[in-house]
Parts: structure tokens; sequence; C-alpha cells
């Protein structure tokens, strides 16, 4: 069964290229990203891994640490890394799960037989620091993925975590958010000092409050 939005992230110890975690021990308080990829020595696969290796600090700054998964076995890894580094000018910084057994591309339902019977899809789980999953995101093989999305993504939900607000399509920090359904426009003037702007009665923007 696939997980949910809520669902507890499933437990795992796994050996990884940075040596053998237990999954919820390795988050701690932190927020998690686990992403899987569909093989090493793959084209799309090198971008992505790289890419993320780039944005490592702008993950960190958000409190979020970056694991990532292939059934792949650790010396796969460990050659592939140094093509990672070479063709994205980047020093490789976070851990890579080698799942060769599938225990955790089965837990995480990362293995769709219609799309390929090996191969893990390009799956994400965005992870809050109660290890309950607040995002999933699911990429067909032929498709890298926008990790800039990704961090917007995480923007959102630990703002709308902290704060009675959701945001619009296409939100990014600093820009205005929208007030929860839940609150009334009498209360949410009073809860928004930097003011209220109905648009409809369902619909009230307010600017980011977490922002000065």
């Amino acid at each position: 069964m696939s997980l949910r939005l809520g669902d507890t992230a499933p437990d795992f110890t796994a050996n990884t290229t940075d040596g053998q975690i237990s999954f919820h021990e390795w988050l701690g308080d932190s927020w998690g990203l686990l992403f899987s990829h569909p093989a090493d020595f793959t084209p799309v696969c090198t971008t992505e891994l790289g890419m993320t290796a780039l944005l490592k600090d702008d993950f960190a700054k958000r409190g979020v640490k970056i694991i990532a998964v292939s059934v792949d076995d650790l010396d796969s890894h460990r050659r592939w890394i140094p093509d990672i580094e070479e063709v994205n000018n980047v020093k490789f910084n976070f851990p890579i799960i080698a799942d060769e057994g599938r225990k955790v591309a089965e837990l995480y339902d990362m293995i769709h037989p219609n799309a390929s019977e090996k191969a893990t899809v390009r799956s994400v789980f965005i992870i809050g620091p109660d290890k309950k999953i607040k995002l999933t995101l699911t990429y067909p093989a032929s498709t890298g993925r926008n990790f800039q999305e990704i961090l917007r993504v995480v923007d959102s939900i630990q703002l709308t975590s902290n704060y009675s607000v959701a945001t619009p399509a296409d939100w990014k920090q600093g820009e205005d958010t929208i007030v929860s359904p839940s609150i009334s426009t009498e209360d949410a003037i009073k809860k928004f000092p930097k003011g209220v702007k109905e648009v409809k009665p369902y619909l009230r923007y307010t600017p980011q409050p977490n922002v000065d």
C-alpha cells in the first residue's frame, strides 16, 4: 500500500556511502528529503544528484537533511560519485543508500512495475521533524526533477505549519499568503497586523507573516 500524507515515514536501517544509519535516528529533529533515483551511472540521475549537492546549503538553511536511494550497491555508488562531482563541478556531500535488497524501495513503494520491474521511479518524500510525511512526488525516469521547486515546497510547508495561512499558485518566499478559510475576516485583521486584502469572502491575502 502506498504511503499517504500524514503517515509516519517508515523507519529502516541501511548501509549508505556515509556508513550505516537508522533512518529516524539519522533524521533526529530535522526535516528530511528522501529521494530515489532509478540507477547509478545514468545521465538524468547524474545531473539530479549533482544539483542536490549544489543546493545542500540551501536545504540546510531550512533544517532539511538530504538522503538519496537506489537499488545499486555501495561499491557502485562510490564508483559513481566521482562522475557526479566532475560533471557538476561539485563536492559530493550527502549519503546515498545502498538498497540492493529493495527494502527501502518496497517500504516507500518506489518500484512501479508498469514503469520498470527493477528500477526505482523518481520518488520524493519530504518528512517533518515529527517523522510524518508532508509531501510525496513521483516523476517518470525520463524527467529530471526541479529541485528549486522542492525548496519552494519546503518553504511553503514550513510556513503553513507555523502560521494560519496557505500559499497560492506559484508562491515564492516573500510574496503574499492566503488567510486560512477557518479564520473569519474580523479575526484575521486582528491576527495579521500587516493587513488583510479581501478578494472574495473565501479568498483573503496577507503579507507573509514571518518576513519583516
